[in-house]
Formats: structure tokens, C-alpha cells, sequence
């Protein structure tokens, strides 16, 4: 019996629409396309992670300046300071470190790779996928964040912090700044500190 064109046209748009949904659907790693990825080469990543002990420096002097602005942020409001901040912290972190902004910076802890260019989101070490070549199983261009955080930790004064267990990345802190949240916490353990000493 012969299909009417009707009726064929109606398969071909549920088709179209199916095929459509699916796309939309499809599981894009770390929310970055692997062509955008590839593109950029991770130059600069790679270029993080060689340099990871004079990063840890640079670093170092950083969040003792931005301690220094407690006073500062305190007076400002801590979540007025959220937006500039973070503006300048996702472009900044983003062109060295293809930054994520999950809002739980741990760089200094791994080797200045960070764990959330992961597909897989890993936070304590590499997934069995591993390939001969040091690349990701899901990404083959990419090299396994933890192959080189493990390679710029071992240039770290303190890259014994990547044996550290962390934990699990806490949804509601992303699109927050890692910079104020630590800044925040390094200025209430002082302040609790004087005051035990007190």
C-alpha cells in the first residue's frame, strides 16, 4: 500500500525534530566545545602549568595584598565587591587557566591545571582513561588535566597539597568568586585567632 506524501512528510519533520532534540541534548564536557578546545591549542595551560612555581608566587603575594583589602571589601560589602571582582577574576583566570568559575579554586593545589577543564570533573586525580600519550580518553587532542597538574606540582614549593583529598564541587558556588569567598575565610580565621589569643 503506498505511503501518501502527506503522511511522509510528517515522518520526515518528527525526524527532523527528533534528530534536532538530540543535538541539544548531546553531552558537551565541561560545558566547552572540544572544537573551541582544540582551536586554542591550550597554549596558555600548557604554559601554567611549566611556570606553576613562579605562579604559586605571584600567587602567594595576591591573596596577602587582597587580605590587606578585608578592610576594604568589608566596608564596600563583600557581595557588592562580587560583581567587579569576579569580572576581572573569569578573564583573568580564563585566559591562563580556561577557567571554569565552579567558584572552589583549588590551583594551588594542583599544579595551576585546573580539575574542572576535566571532562569528567574529576577533583582528585585522573580516571583510568588515561592514554598512552598522557591525553584524555574523552578529548583525544587534550592533555589530561591531571598529567599536567601532577607535572606542575612537582615544580610547586608546596605540591605536596596535591595529595590532598577534595570535595566534591559545590553547585552553589558557581559563577561566584573563589578570590573574595577565600579572602572572606582567611580573614575570619585571623580574627577567631586574635581572639582566642585574646
Amino acid at each position: 500500500m503506498p505511503i501518501d506524501s502527506a503522511t511522509k512528510q510528517t515522518s520526515i519533520t518528527q525526524a527532523t525534530l527528533v534528530k534536532k532534540a538530540r543535538e541539544n541534548l548531546a553531552y558537551r564536557p565541561a560545558d566547552v566545545s572540544p572544537q573551541r578546545r582544540v582551536q586554542r591549542r591550550y597554549t596558555m595551560r600548557r604554559w601554567s602549568v611549566r611556570h606553576a612555581r613562579f605562579l604559586e608566587w605571584v600567587y602567594a603575594r595576591f591573596s596577602h595584598f587582597f587580605l590587606l583589602l578585608h578592610p576594604f571589601w568589608n566596608a564596600v560589602g563583600y557581595a557588592r565587591a562580587e560583581t567587579p571582582v569576579k569580572f576581572v577574576e573569569r578573564h583573568l583566570k580564563g585566559l591562563m587557566f580556561d577557567c571554569r568559575m565552579c567558584g572552589q579554586c583549588i590551583l594551588s593545589s594542583t599544579g595551576m591545571s585546573c580539575p574542572m577543564n576535566c571532562p569528567k570533573q574529576l577533583r582528585n586525580g585522573p580516571c583510568g582513561g588515561v592514554r598512552s600519550n598522557g591525553n584524555c580518553e574523552v578529548e583525544p587532542e587534550m592533555p589530561c588535566v591531571w598529567v599536567k597538574a601532577w607535572e606542575g606540582a612537582q615544580a610547586m614549593r608546596g605540591g605536596e597539597a596535591i595529595f590532598h583529598v577534595q570535595h566534591p564541587v559545590d553547585q552553589s558556588l558557581r559563577e561566584s568568586s573563589a578570590w573574595l569567598r577565600i579572602t572572606a575565610q582567611a580573614a575570619r580565621a585571623r580574627e577567631t585567632g586574635r581572639s582566642d589569643a585574646a
